[in-house]
């Protein structure tokens, strides 16, 4: 965590990472835009960032896109909030994102993780019913091949659908896949409000793409959550996966590395 604060001590360090949280993916370019510094000291600036995992980065063709990693924030915030009032102090920051926060401007969700472990383990982890049942509370069940079915079964409820299917496979090093279909039946089943569901199902079918890369003894997961055709609003969606996602790693993370399963919410 040293890396972490070093990096957030430096005020233009500090600016970057909040045009990033103003507008999320942006390449060095727009991130120069406004900014009294070079295009070098930027990119060192984004180098150190990056470094410390506060951004991360996803390629589309010939550009590079920057995106703000919560990853390291929520780190700091287990390990030392925790030995204080969590609940409080959760609730106190659930009150002000709900009155402060803005709709999201982004068209895709992105998260960057390290986690101790291999590829090979990592991969099991996202694919196999029994490790996926642990951390997610749900099994998805498929071949992983391209173009093959995915059925999602979550508390007590199967989800299938022909759109529903393997978009990528590269065993230890990419997986694709489209996102499961909000019927009325899974709504009821999780609990989520009909309206929601609704807006939810209007928004057409999103895709969650997974990055796998060793690095040193640890691997770097990076999670890319967007619509599966360009234009496509998501904006409900994105409002819940955001909150979603890190949890979902966060739980992974903690049973691969610890062998335990976090507490339930």
């Amino acid at each position: 965590m040293d890396e972490v604060f070093k990096a957030l001590a430096d005020a233009s360090r500090r600016r970057l990472l909040d045009g990033l949280n103003e507008r999320n993916g942006q390449s060095l370019r727009e991130l120069c835009d406004g900014l009294d510094m070079t295009r070098q000291s930027v990119s060192k600036h984004l180098a150190v960032l990056e470094g410390a995992g506060l951004v991360t980065t996803v390629r589309r063709g010939r550009e590079k896109l920057h995106y703000l990693n919560a990853a390291p924030i929520n780190a700091i915030a287990d390990r030392w909030i925790s030995r204080y009032d969590r609940e409080r102090v959760r609730a106190l920051a659930d009150l002000k994102t709900a009155l402060e926060e803005e709709p999201m401007s982004a068209d895709e969700f992105v998260y960057t993780t390290y986690i101790k472990t291999t590829p090979e383990r990592l991969w099991r982890a996202l694919t196999e019913p029994a490790f996926t049942e642990r951390y997610w509370g749900l099994s998805l069940e498929s071949d992983w091949k391209p173009g093959s079915p995915i059925a999602w079964r979550q508390a007590g409820q199967t989800t299938k659908d022909p759109a529903q299917v393997v978009l990528e496979a590269e065993p230890y090093t990419r997986l694709s896949y489209t996102w499961h279909t909000f019927t009325p039946e899974w709504g009821e089943a999780v609990g989520v409000a009909a309206d929601v569901r609704e807006r939810l199902a209007a928004e057409g079918r999103s895709k969650v793409t997974f990055e796998i890369e060793p690095v040193e003894e640890a691997v770097r997961l990076t999670v890319v959550h967007d619509a599966l055709d360009a234009g496509t609003s998501l904006t409900t969606l994105l409002g819940m996966v955001k909150h979603g996602w890190p949890q979902v790693l966060s739980g992974l993370k903690t049973l691969l590395e610890t062998g335990e399963t976090l507490p339930a919410p």
